[in-house]
């Protein structure tokens, strides 16, 4: 019985500490990227919400950009409130691109479409 107990709480302590992944693992801070686009949609979950934003290319098609901000706790007191962001909202985030190359990236800040500047994440994070 000792033995059950003792395995699942490993496993249990293996699977959350994969959940949970370094800034420097998922994201390049040597390509910055300053993306303008549209949301559509905006998650406010932990440990990190989620925005996603459609930014025209040069080509004139849309690709939908996956942004990866701070926890809502980070977010609460850096300023922000889970109804800042609202489908169709017009943001400008500067962040850095994800090292796979996928169309994602980690927000240093966004400006929000009533010009306010917001913190995407604590500086701490970008080890």
């Amino acid at each position: 019985m000792k033995k059950t107990i003792l395995a699942a709480a490993l496993l249990a302590l293996a699977t959350s500490s994969q959940a949970h992944h370094s800034f420097s693992a998922q994201y390049d801070a040597d390509q910055p990227v300053m993306l303008q686009g549209t949301v559509t949609k905006f998650e406010w979950t932990n440990p990190h919400a989620r925005l996603y934003i459609d930014v025209l290319g040069e080509n004139g098609e849309a690709s939908n950009w996956n942004i990866e901000l701070g926890s809502p706790n980070f977010l609460s007191r850096a300023g922000w409130s889970r109804n800042d962001l609202k489908i169709g909202d017009k943001v400008t985030v500067d962040g850095s691109k994800a090292r796979s190359g996928a169309d994602m990236a980690n927000a240093r800040s966004i400006v929000l479409s009533d010009g306010r500047q917001v913190f995407g994440r604590n500086a701490a994070d970008n080890f």
